[in-house]
Parts: structure tokens; C-alpha cells; sequence
């Protein structure tokens, strides 16, 4: 079983150009299920047996990740991992199971992330000035992380593919490849540029064109737990809550563009998801925020009769 999971997960990473924390939850979610399954089948959990498995072993599995209080969300997320798995068996091995998909995913309920202050993000220069006082260098790459982010609605692991050759010349657009191998053109603001620009002058690694944009200390490419750190350091020292991260810049960016009158169809493009409906949470949160104000501000939204 190891092994068939093992030619799965180098078909993500190869074919489906997935990225290795990717192919980690994936693998992690199958391998959930095939170390239940094993209790549950009496110690046969082959893939002669996980082919077989019926509607009543899924249900026992999903009500066993009930029992270990697992989140609805990772559910959801390793019941369309298990999908994904059997999809692939029945097209590159002729092994079908159609059980799986008589199986509902748990409902989740869509949480509305919160927007950062602009004023905060501004705060966030100086701030990391003093942070890395000590290297004007990191400095300015993280400076120029943050206004990446922020300023062209990328994820982490988008920017962080950047090389030196993609933001040479005062690119004004960028072309980037995201979830799934998808490809979109997003517009670069000038402060982007010139953030970027100013952190290229004086980096002391990886300057060849192919080499990836963002280094470590030590020279390596920067990591997304890196990124993640320069955010949450910069949360700590500013005292701002705890919803201030990498995602919340990319979602600030896309809040900013709607409110700005930004049709749905082309944020959809700029952010690169595949699906309006996950687009169509910012109109919620918009909503939010239009409601907030209506509620503050109207009159007539306390029963006033003027």
C-alpha cells in the first residue's frame, strides 16, 4: 500500500505540479484513512481491500475523525484528498470504488476573514526597520514581501516562486502560476517595483537571473514558514490581532479592490481562483463592512423617525 501511495504522491508533485506542502496533506489525509481502515478490516488494508471499501467504512472513518475532535474542515479537506486517490486509481490503475462518492462532505461553515488596517500595513515599514535594524538587507526584503503581497494579491507560495528574472525592469505586469497550474497575469504597482528594486541593489545572495527572488539568512530561497514568520513578528511588535497574516495582506488587497468597484469576474482573475463562488466571499464581506456603516451612521437603523 505504501508503495501505490508513494507513485500517487510523485504524480501530484510531477504531473499536477503541486507543491511538496501540498502533497504532504494529501498523503497525510490517505494515509489517515488507510491506518483506520486496517482496525476497521481486521487488519487488511491492501489496496485489494481500500479498493473494496463500502459506503459504511467511510461513514466509520468520518465519524471516528468526529470522535478525535478533528475540525469539519479537515474532514472535508481529507475526504476530497481520499476523492482525489480513488479518481486516480480508476483512471491510471482501472480500480474503481464508487462508494466514495455516494459519501457527503461535512458542511462547513465560511468563516469571512478580516481585512488589516491600511494604516497598520503602513506602520508595518518602520516597523520592520527596527526589527532588522541590524541588516538593512533583510530589512528590505521584507519590506518587499509584504508590499508583494499586498500590492499584487499573491500567495505566499507565489511570491516566493518569484526568480530574479521575473521582476527585472520594472516589470508593470507579472505573470504567475498558482494553485493547479494555473496560469494569470496580475498588474505591478510602481511602490511594488520600487520596494523590490531597493532589495535587489543590496541582497548578498542569489542574484543570478534563474535564482529565486527571496533568501534566507544563510542564503537559501526563503521558505513559506519564513514569510510567515516576518508577518508574525511584525503582528507582535505592532500589537495587532491575530488574524494579521501573509493570507490576510492577499485578502486586503482583493477587499480594497472591491470596495474600489472591481467586478467580480476580473477579481476572480487577479486572485486566481477557480471557482466565483470562492470569489464571492469578499462580496460578504463588503456587505460587512457596508452594513457596519449603515448601522453607525443611518438614522433609521435605530428606529429613529426623522
Amino acid at each position: 500500500m505504501n508503495e501505490i501511495i508513494e507513485e500517487f504522491n510523485d504524480y501530484l508533485l510531477n504531473t499536477k505540479n503541486y507543491s511538496n506542502h501540498t502533497v504532504l496533506g494529501y498523503d497525510t489525509d490517505i494515509r489517515d484513512f488507510v491506518s483506520f481502515f486496517a482496525h476497521f478490516n481486521d487488519g487488511k488494508a491492501e489496496l485489494t481491500d481500500i479498493i473494496k471499501a463500502d459506503t459504511f467504512a467511510f461513514r466509520a472513518w468520518l465519524a471516528n475523525r468526529a470522535k478525535r475532535e478533528l475540525s469539519h474542515k479537515s474532514t472535508a479537506r481529507a475526504l476530497s484528498s481520499l476523492r482525489t486517490f480513488y479518481k486516480w486509481l480508476a483512471i491510471h490503475k482501472n480500480l474503481q470504488n464508487d462508494a466514495i462518492g455516494l459519501i457527503s462532505s461535512p458542511k462547513i461553515e465560511k468563516k469571512l476573514s478580516k481585512a488589516i488596517e491600511t494604516t497598520d500595513i503602513a506602520d508595518m515599514h518602520d516597523a520592520i526597520r527596527a526589527i532588522d535594524n541590524n541588516e538593512p538587507w533583510l530589512a528590505a526584503r521584507d519590506w518587499a514581501l509584504v508590499v508583494l503581497i499586498f500590492g499584487c494579491g499573491l500567495r505566499i507560495s507565489e511570491a516566493l516562486s518569484l526568480k530574479n528574472k521575473d521582476i527585472t525592469n520594472n516589470p508593470e505586469s507579472l505573470r504567475i502560476v498558482g494553485k493547479g497550474n494555473k496560469e494569470r497575469i496580475v498588474p505591478v504597482l510602481p511602490a511594488v517595483n520600487t520596494a523590490i528594486n531597493k532589495y535587489i541593489k543590496i541582497k548578498p545572495y542569489g542574484n543570478q537571473p534563474d535564482d529565486f527572488l527571496f533568501r534566507s539568512v544563510r542564503g537559501l530561497p526563503m521558505s513559506a514558514r519564513m514569510a510567515e514568520k516576518v508577518v508574525e513578528n511584525l503582528r507582535h511588535y505592532l500589537q495587532l490581532p491575530d488574524y494579521v497574516t501573509p493570507h490576510a495582506l492577499r485578502h486586503t488587497f482583493a477587499t480594497a479592490l472591491l470596495a474600489g468597484g472591481a467586478d467580480l469576474r476580473s477579481l476572480q482573475e487577479l486572485l486566481g481562483h477557480s471557482s466565483l463562488s470562492t470569489t464571492q466571499l469578499y462580496t460578504k464581506v463588503n456587505m460587512a463592512e457596508i452594513m457596519s456603516a449603515y448601522n453607525n451612521a443611518h438614522p433609521m437603523a435605530h428606529g429613529e423617525d426623522k
